[in-house]
């Protein structure tokens, strides 16, 4: 989809953004980039990740989950033993089931942060 967003997606994308870094962070291995800093696939996935859960709030995770996997592999990008952009090879490109529950919890924190920021379900 890419990087063109309206207001409320790129603020959403942010606030996903930042707060996975903060829960990878937690665990002890490296956080994200600076939003601004990181690198444009890193955002449009973000991006497109948000697009979809304010296209179906509510979903399971493991729906997020299938999404990202699809637009993952329409980008060129397959399973891998670490996460490497260079050669577009991600651990996370399995089914849902077989996720570790760290990829699971950031799924389900993902889908919670913009179904609690969608402006639509906003009084």
């Amino acid at each position: 989809m890419g990087l063109k967003a309206s207001n409320d997606e790129e603020r959403i994308a942010r606030v996903v953004h930042v707060a996975l870094s903060a829960f990878v962070q937690s665990l002890g291995e490296t956080g994200f980039p600076d939003w601004d800093a990181a690198p444009d696939w890193m955002r449009a996935a973000t991006l497109d990740g948000v697009r979809a859960r304010l296209a179906e709030p509510g979903a399971p995770a493991s729906r997020q989950h299938e999404i990202w996997t699809a637009q993952k592999l329409a980008d060129g990008w397959r399973h891998g033993p670490v996460k490497d952009a260079e050669r577009r090879e991600h651990p996370s490109l399995v089914p849902y089931g077989q996720l570790t529950e760290v990829e699971k919890r950031k799924d389900a924190l993902f889908a919670a942060i913009v179904d609690a920021l969608n402006p639509a379900s906003t009084p």
